[in-house]
């Protein structure tokens, strides 16, 4: 159990990134109404900058 928690705590930015900013994102572009490139849904294009950012922050330990 402590392994799985020291799993989850050490890819948090990660998660957080994906979980929470990139749907906050896709919200944002819908209700900005904002094209997204190439034809993406407004949460697909959230979800790879969340993800994205999520894993700079995992990578460098820090959020900018």
């Amino acid at each position: 159990m402590q392994f799985v928690l020291k799993n989850i705590i050490h890819f948090m930015p990660l998660i957080f990134g994906v979980g929470f900013l990139g749907p906050l994102l896709g919200q944002i572009i819908s209700m900005l109404n904002w094209q997204a490139p190439l034809g993406l849904a407004p949460l697909t294009l959230g979800l790879i900058i969340g993800g994205a950012w999520g894993a700079f922050a995992q990578y460098k330990g820090r959020w900018i």
